[in-house]
């Protein structure tokens, strides 16, 4: 089987600091050809990929916890993936708790590239109790997408300027998007037949006090 016929296109970005010049790396008519980001991140970091997968033109890069920072800052400068979209949290409990998922939890970033006109996204796995490194002083933009997920989740993310929660009060108890987060005490219905975790038959703890009517300082409301 032949190579794919790639061809290589030079563009330019006009930036407030400087020209940046890149190449776009294009194949003709050859499908399941590997994307030049892909071939670009394994070759600078051998042992950062955990795994990879394209989903309807998106790629998704699996990226060890140790060398987030890294890729990060190669993706910006020298891939040019200058927008951080956004940064989104998974919760995989009832897998992770059959073994199916070595840690619990998983970190997405989604990125953009102005350049290149391209999207793409990082996972980066983290279990129950760790911690990622902040990608804030690539991204100013991930500020408030990673309180969100320490809020939601209960992921902290180390050296961040300003870690705390934000859709949630300070006194808060737990973090509303875990699956085994109390509903209220009402069956839920899920797909499949199944139901969310109502507060007589929870299995898994809660912290903190219970929801009939208190969390953390603050008054209930409607329930």
């Amino acid at each position: 089987m032949s190579p794919p016929n790639r061809r290589s296109l030079k563009t330019k970005l006009v930036s407030p600091h400087k020209f940046m010049e890149t190449e776009i790396l294009q194949t003709d008519g050859v499908e399941n050809a590997e994307r030049m980001e892909l071939t670009r991140v394994r070759e600078r970091f051998p042992d950062a990929l955990n795994d990879t997968y394209e989903f309807r033109g998106d790629l998704w890069l699996y990226i060890r916890r140790d060398n987030l920072l890294e890729v990060c800052q190669f993706l910006r400068d020298e891939l040019h993936y200058l927008y951080m979209c956004d940064v989104l949290g998974l919760d995989w409990l009832a897998k992770w708790e059959e073994g199916e998922k070595a840690k619990r939890f998983e970190v997405v970033y989604n990125l953009y590239s102005p350049v290149t006109f391209q999207r793409l996204l990082l996972k980066v796995e983290v279990d129950e109790g760790e911690s990622l490194p902040s990608v804030t002083g690539i991204w100013e933009g991930a500020n408030f997408p990673e309180r969100e997920v320490y809020d939601l989740y209960g992921i902290p993310f180390d050296n961040h300027p300003n870690l705390k929660r934000i859709l949630t009060p300070e006194d808060w108890v737990g973090h509303p998007l875990r699956k085994d987060y109390p509903l209220g005490g009402e069956e839920i219905p899920f797909a499949q037949d199944s139901f969310g975790p109502a507060i007589q038959d929870m299995t898994h703890p809660h912290a903190g006090e219970s929801f009939d009517g208190r969390t953390g300082t603050e008054e209930v409301s409607g329930r």
